[in-house]
């Protein structure tokens, strides 16, 4: 009982500081970030690994949305970004629209979104086939240069993971190193100690006293 009140508390308090008008943009911002990108991303994953066509026919609407809504923030962020409610505003919409109750993308898509593709399917085909076609000239043209390039950036990745490991090996290896000499510190008065019981001088001192 004290947990489920302390858990319903701690989430009360969490919603009121995201919530609050004097709260950070940075964590309305992050907020955005997890429920806009982060748990699609997860519930994506699931729908695929379920091979549920209702499941990812959903999620495709939502990214589709989502994605003609970046679009629209990239251009309009500048002035957006000035309103003082702004991330807020932003954020219960994407909780919006991801909440079966409220199916917020499946009716976007179906009242926005579709009939504006619709409508402008064969200028768009049109724009998506030539992009792909210079893309692909691009490369079979540069394919010397895109292989140099790909060439030193995994080049320059295999050195810094090797210097990565290097840095955590030297660190393993000053860590047992100073363990090992703690060790020998601690060890010392009893190697001392058993050499004094070997010293023939004390040995001849005792028979002395044992002597009749």
């Amino acid at each position: 009982m004290a947990a489920l009140l302390s858990s319903a508390l701690g989430g009360e308090v969490g919603l009121r500081l995201l919530l609050s008008p004097a709260s950070s943009h940075v964590i309305v911002r992050t907020a955005c970030t997890v429920v806009g990108i982060g748990f699609p991303v997860y519930s994506t994953h699931k729908a695929i690994v379920r091979k549920n066509p209702a499941e990812q026919e959903q999620w495709l609407v939502y990214w589709a949305v989502y994605g003609c809504f970046s679009v629209a923030e990239f251009f309009s962020d500048q002035l957006l970004s000035w309103c003082p409610f702004y991330y807020h505003v932003k954020f219960v919409f994407l909780v919006w629209l991801q909440l079966p109750s409220s199916s917020g993308s499946q009716q976007l898509y179906s009242s926005l979104l579709r009939p504006l593709l619709l409508k402008h399917h064969a200028r768009l085909d049109r724009v998506v086939d030539g992009t792909r076609n210079e893309m692909s000239k691009f490369i079979v043209n540069h394919q010397q240069e895109i292989q140099a390039v790909k060439g030193v950036v995994l080049k320059l990745a295999s050195t810094l993971y090797q210097a990565g490991q290097d840095v955590m090996q030297i660190t393993h290896s000053n860590g047992v190193s100073s363990v090992r000499s703690t060790g020998n510190e601690d060890s010392a008065p009893a190697a001392d100690d058993q050499a004094g019981s070997n010293d023939p001088l004390d040995d001849w001192v005792h028979a002395d006293d044992v002597r009749p």
